[in-house]
């Protein structure tokens, strides 16, 4: 087989695993610092990728409805947390897991509702439309770009937790809300903080991922299964996990799918079985910690 039509389909597995990587991180930060499972996640994905979408169409823009979906449905997210899920913080870890899980089904069924259950495309900007030649083949040019900004966001999300006086209010709220409050901080805010980024992390994953596929009602459930199995293959709670694990899945899919298509769906699932059979706790998880 040629060699170029290998690394082709490397590229392909890292702008995959890209998506992944973004939506994952989504769901590792609101568990590793809010201890909350959101099983509505996907379908916020889903619902970022239908924000994008319009608001690509009323602007006549994909880069406006890349900016604002995000922001809107982090927004959105925020609402969630403040009206329903701060009610349930230290119940038990069921509670919001079952409430995220209705909540799932409630958006799915609303977007049908609104949308229709069809499948609607969404169509790459007209600067990323074609191939772009990289001597050794050619390669989607909106696929490089993928790989591209989610690269800068993960730099900037690092740089903002690790570097700045926010990050660290961020990780000391997290690992101790009364220690935070004693200080005079509204441990509240942080959350709510939190949890929106969370949210806005899907949705974008949400709008990266539309043109690469159809947008339908659909979409965030096998979202939500691929994004659960990079968490826990990284680690839960670990965002460094979720950047490793997600680049693996996207790679493994893919180059599976270069040789045995039918079994590109499966090697995820063994690849997670592989890794809790040899770390239960994850490849980056920290060893006690479970969901």
């Amino acid at each position: 087989m040629d060699l170029s039509l290998i690394i082709m389909q490397l590229l392909s597995g890292i702008a995959l695993g890209a998506v992944l990587v973004i939506t994952a991180l989504g769901l590792t930060i609101v568990f590793g610092m809010l201890g909350v499972v959101n099983f509505a996640h996907g379908a916020l994905f889903m619902i970022g990728a239908y924000a994008g979408l319009y608001l690509a169409s009323l602007t006549g823009s994909f880069w406006w409805g890349l900016l604002l979906a995000p922001i809107l449905i982090g927004a959105f997210g925020m609402l969630i947390e403040f009206v329903l899920i701060r009610r349930l913080y230290g119940r038990s870890i069921d509670d919001p897991l079952l409430l995220t899980f209705g909540l799932s089904y409630i958006l799915v069924e609303g977007v049908r509702i609104v949308f229709g259950s069809d499948g609607i495309p969404f169509p790459t900007p007209i600067q990323l439309v074609g191939v772009l030649d990289l001597g050794i083949g050619f390669f989607p040019r909106y696929r490089l770009f993928v790989i591209a900004l989610v690269a800068v966001v993960l730099l900037v999300l690092w740089l903002t937790l690790e570097k700045t006086r926010v990050g660290l209010i961020v990780r000391a709220g997290a690992r101790d809300p009364t220690i935070m409050q004693v200080l005079g901080v509204d441990i509240g805010r942080v959350w709510l903080a939190i949890f929106g980024l969370g949210v806005g992390l899907a949705a974008l994953g949400g709008v990266l991922a539309g043109p690469m596929r159809s947008v339908n009602p659909e979409m965030g459930s096998l979202v939500l299964a691929e994004a659960f199995v990079v968490t826990v293959i990284g680690g839960l709670g670990s965002i460094v996990g979720a950047v490793v694990a997600g680049l693996m899945v996207g790679v493994s899919v893919s180059i599976v799918a270069l040789f045995a298509p039918e079994m590109a769906t499966i090697v995820m699932f063994a690849l997670m079985a592989v890794v809790l059979l040899i770390r239960p706790q994850g490849l980056f998880g920290v060893r006690g910690r479970t969901a």
